[in-house]
């Protein structure tokens, strides 16, 4: 994640009272944004604080599904360059947890590079 939040559509969204509070430029944080999609997307932010266990995490839902690769390609560059390797995880239905019918997952591996396939492997560039 970025040293701290610097893209003024989080600022202008962000969570100011209540539970899910945050300071301007905090990392961690909740943030309502308008979708390019005509919704509201509900970004929940961990930050990089002692309790983040070495991943960096933010959750993504809309109000009435799930939401599109568009969007969630746009959550990752709003906290994240683009270069970075951030991933969506399919874990075991024993480890399911699902809060939110219409919630998606970023997580960012902190301990080094994390692994990816061959771009051969997924198709032609």
């Amino acid at each position: 994640m970025r040293a701290a939040i610097t893209d003024q559509r989080l600022e202008d969204g962000r969570i100011r009272s209540g539970h899910y509070a945050s300071n301007p430029g905090d990392l961690h944080g909740a943030f309502l944004i308008p979708s390019p999609y005509g919704t509201e997307l509900k970004i929940m932010s961990s930050g990089t604080g002692h309790d983040a266990d070495g991943w960096e995490h933010v959750s993504i839902s809309t109000p009435r599904r799930t939401p599109n690769w568009a969007e969630m390609c746009m959550v990752k560059n709003l906290f994240w360059g683009e270069e970075e390797c951030v991933v969506q995880f399919h874990p075991p239905k024993s480890d399911y947890v699902n809060h939110h019918p219409h919630c998606l997952h970023q997580w960012k591996w902190l301990g080094g590079n994390f692994p990816t396939p061959p771009t051969y492997m997924v198709g032609p560039k």
